[in-house]
């Protein structure tokens, strides 16, 4: 006798992550209706109205074309590696790291090591990806700064403006992993 499998209904494409969320009954319920009309699961409607939403988000201001978009900050936001997504975020909107996040772009900042060439140079993410753990329990008080690699040229502050500054990234195909 053939066992059934264990797999569910859904969509055709596995997704990477998984989110909880809580709804109230009338929420849940109008929700239900919508992914019904779209004849959609609850999931791939909520993942398309959370996509439709980040659209509706300002985050920068253009002087010419107005409002700039969550969603049109997308590719200057997200990398698949963590330390590069990170930096990103660290660079071109710094107001949005939470406090423990602050205490890890500072010890990055004031690493000498990641940035070669001193107050002129650009930080080095092949550098910042090779000590990103150490960068990580540093900032998390697991570890004493002892464990970084100490040198003493240390980069003029990078401006801290909600501006994205890809300026300050070196271009994604510099960098090797």
């Amino acid at each position: 006798m053939a066992k059934k499998s264990d797999k569910k209904g859904g969509g055709k494409l596995s997704r990477s992550e998984t989110v909880t969320v809580r709804l109230d009954a009338e929420l849940r319920y109008l929700v239900e209706l919508a992914k019904r009309k779209q004849r959609r699961t609850v999931s791939s409607y909520i993942e398309w109205a959370t996509e439709e939403s980040l659209s509706k988000i300002p985050m920068t201001e253009d002087p010419f074309e107005g409002p700039v978009m969550l969603s049109d900050h997308r590719t200057r936001l997200w990398d698949t590696d963590e330390a590069d997504r990170f930096v990103k975020l660290a660079m071109n909107f710094p107001s949005l790291l939470t406090y423990q996040e602050q205490i890890l772009w500072k010890l990055i900042r004031e690493n000498g090591y990641v940035w070669p060439q001193g107050k002129k140079g650009s930080l080095d993410l092949k550098k910042v990806r090779e000590k990103w753990e150490d960068f990580q329990k540093v900032a998390r008080g697991d570890a004493n700064k002892s464990i970084l690699p100490n040198i003493d040229k240390t980069p003029e502050e990078p401006q801290q403006t909600d501006t994205p500054q890809e300026s300050l990234l070196p271009p994604r195909e510099e960098v090797s992993a």
